[in-house]
């Protein structure tokens, strides 16, 4: 066994039979940079439809056609 619960085994923490260990710099580079683009897609689509989302204005009401013409 790598060691008792709480205890530290090298740079790994072990808790509860669970071993974390430490990230490697790339992972943690990846991850933030994945994050940023998760916010900025969260904060471009608010700005498109977030009205909407929030029930402000039906998708409906835009007036816009579906390519056809009105009679």
């Amino acid at each position: 066994m790598a060691g008792a619960a709480g205890h530290n085994v090298g740079d790994a923490i072990t808790y509860g039979g669970l071993t974390l260990r430490p990230t490697k710099g790339w992972h943690a580079k990846v991850g933030k940079g994945m994050c940023a683009v998760m916010w900025f897609w969260i904060f471009y689509r608010a700005k498109q439809d977030g009205d909407v989302l929030l029930g402000l204005r039906h998708p409906w009401e835009d007036g816009h056609g579906h390519g056809h013409p009105d009679p």
